[in-house]
């Protein structure tokens, strides 16, 4: 593919689409007066500059929407994220008017001349054949810039770090100049725009951010060109006063006239922002079940259709592969639950209750992940502690760009990391469901532990499979174990785990206290146990416990009939321990109820006699969803 030398060549007149009056930002105006400046003085015989990747596309009319952003957001974008050594961010724009091309992706880059070596080539070298069909059907055109200058608004935050609620929508300007012959033409044109433009741009209301770049020597031989990106919020004064006062200056008119040959503008609107973890479930529920996608590796697969399923992995810091399955509701903008699982389980042990909860809360969608243990782990080997299974959470939410969960569930040593987690991370979850967990180590439960490890690695490895069968006949209740193909199940499960992740992950349960923090602890969650879990000591030991949370303590649910992991056990019995808990509040009054029978939908809402009832949550619930044999459920409003 040739590289043209001289991108975004455009009309050097025309006005930003998105004028504001001025007067309205006023007070911004006012507030963007102090202003950080960057700058980045590299010494090219020694260190690459920082730069930019960025590539503009045009997908050709034959290429379904949907497939080209479900390939880009879910493995073109993610691969590159994955490598945050070169690329610690990258953005998918729309264009603002037709006569540019349709789509930007602007990737920052640490140092050019990592996109010069193995780890970056063999991206491009070892492509799948998916994606290798689908570029086929773009227009790509990439460019290579490295950073001369930034300059940026007190109120600038990295995009990454947004939500993306507040990331959509930000303006950029992208603005291409290519000099004169005129000797020193470049450094004029530089020195204009560091110490006259920059700074005027800076008054703009709802300015960001100004960078200055310069074609990268990866462009290889070829007139240099000049390129700027100037980063707005979403409500901007371009057009404005200020703006305008930018561009009129006597300097300015100097340059023009003597240094500049040419210059292209364009606006774009970002729309996306990528993590290295694929989560685009909007596009992927659009696909038909023939664009199903397996990597090469077999790390990342998807379910395309209305119930569209991503399993992929996210990498930690000590380079242990995390798995994880993303489903339920595709919005980008849905409620998302997490579930934390059971040391030695994997995340289908949730199988059961997920077909519930996407059944009778379509609204939600579902994360789950294999914890640090049940695989492989990094050489050498380090014994987990409670925080590194709680940070390896937050590390899954930041690559998946969650922001805050609508409930964390956790069960055993998720159930543990549950409470830790709402202790040590207030601000990102609404509410929590802990089971089946001790608040506090002890010297007996420590030793026990070290006990399975020896059973574990008796027989080179193969003792596994005898804590297998001890670990189901521990965790069961007697009903439980009656039920042949469950149990069977779980034993298979735990048998499959790697014994040295075994080794160094049980240490998590070994030596913690969570007493002390619950007393602060401000977000609200419900404590649940199996009956038989332990054969009743498990509830007393959390009875005893659960008046320690926050200043008035919680309450403690039972699910009768069930054991260590209720929700595997029985399902249904757990949702009923919770199902009132987890359905009410609800965050919008308006309820919709869908006959599973007839499929019909039904439109209610919690009147009068409902909000502010007496009566208990149970009895609410009931009362709005009529009998178990009605086999109504409640579904989100935009069902």
């Amino acid at each position: 593919m040739t590289r043209p030398t001289t991108p975004f060549i455009g009309s050097t007149v025309r006005t930003d689409s998105h004028h504001v009056d001025s007067h309205s930002f006023h007070h911004l105006a006012i507030a963007t007066a102090t202003i950080i400046i960057i700058l980045f003085q590299v010494d090219s015989l020694t260190m690459s500059p920082p730069g930019i990747l960025l590539v503009t596309m045009d997908p050709e009319p034959g290429l379904p929407p949907a497939a080209f952003h479900e390939w880009y957001n879910n493995e073109h974008g993610p691969a590159r994220l994955r490598l945050p050594q070169i690329f610690p961010n990258g953005f998918r724009y729309r264009a603002a008017a037709r006569d540019q091309p349709a789509y930007m992706a602007v990737y920052d880059v640490t140092a050019m001349s990592h996109l010069e070596t193995e780890t970056y080539t063999a991206l491009r070298a070892n492509r799948s054949s998916r994606e290798a069909s689908t570029i086929a059907q773009v227009d790509v055109k990439r460019y290579f810039y490295h950073l001369l200058y930034t300059k940026q608004s007190p109120l600038f935050t990295p995009v990454e770090n947004l939500a993306d609620e507040e990331a959509e929508g930000i303006i950029t300007v992208a603005v291409d100049i290519t000099v004169t012959d005129a000797e020193g033409a470049g450094d004029q044109y530089h020195k204009w725009f560091e110490e006259e433009h920059a700074e005027m741009l800076a008054k703009v209301p709802g300015w960001l951010r100004s960078r200055l770049f310069k074609t990268s020597t990866l462009e290889g031989s070829g007139k240099a060109v000049y390129f700027c990106l100037h980063d707005y919020q979403k409500q901007n004064g371009q057009g404005g006063a200020e703006h305008k006062a930018s561009m009129d200056t006597t300097w300015r008119t100097e340059v023009f006239d003597k240094y500049v040959a040419s210059k292209g503008r364009q606006t774009w609107s970002l729309f996306y922002v990528f993590g290295p973890a694929p989560r685009d479930l909007s596009s992927l529920s659009e696909l038909p079940a023939s664009a199903a996608f397996t990597s090469a590796d077999g790390k990342t697969s998807t379910i395309p259709g209305p119930d569209a399923v991503i399993s992929s992995y996210i990498t930690t810091r000590d380079a242990l592969t995390i798995p994880y399955r993303l489903e339920g509701n595709s919005s980008s903008g849905a409620p998302t639950v997490a579930l934390s699982n059971s040391l030695l389980t994997s995340l289908h042990m949730w199988d059961f209750f997920v077909a519930i909860l996407k059944e009778r809360r379509p609204d939600l969608r579902i994360l789950r992940y294999d914890t640090r243990g049940r695989h492989a782990v990094p050489q050498p080997p380090v014994a987990a502690s409670l925080d590194t299974v709680t940070d390896d959470l937050a590390l899954v939410l930041d690559a998946l760009r969650i922001p805050k969960l609508q409930t964390l569930i956790g069960v055993s040593m998720g159930g543990a990391t549950t409470l830790n987690f709402a202790i040590k991370h207030p601000t990102r979850l609404e509410r929590f469901i802990a089971c089946d967990f001790n608040a506090t180590s002890s010297p007996a439960n420590t030793q026990a532990w070290k006990d399975r490890i020896a059973v574990a690695e008796a027989n080179g490895g193969k003792g596994i499979e005898e804590l297998a069968v001890q670990t189901v006949e521990r965790w069961f209740s007697p009903q439980s174990m009656d039920k042949a193909g469950a149990a069977q199940a779980m034993t298979d499960m735990v048998a499959a785990n790697n014994v040295e992740g075994f080794s160094n992950s049980c240490t998590a349960l070994w030596e913690y206290d969570l007493k002390p923090g619950m007393k602060d602890c401000s977000v609200p969650g419900i404590f649940v146990v199996g009956e038989a879990d332990g054969k009743g000591t498990m509830v007393k030991a959390m009875e005893g416990f659960k008046g320690l949370l926050g200043s008035n303590g919680t309450e403690l649910r039972i699910v009768p009939g069930t054991g260590h992991v209720p929700m595997f056990e029985d399902a249904e019995a757990f949702w009923e321990a919770i199902e009132d808990y987890y359905l009410l509040p609800r965050p919008n009054p308006l309820l919709i109820l869908r006959d599973s029978t007839s499929g019909r939908i039904v439109h209610g809402s919690l009147g009068p006699s409902h909000r502010g009832s007496d009566k208990k949550p149970s009895a609410i619930v009931e009362a709005i969803q009529g009998s178990r044999d009605s086999r109504r459920n409640i579904v989100s409003p935009d069902a």
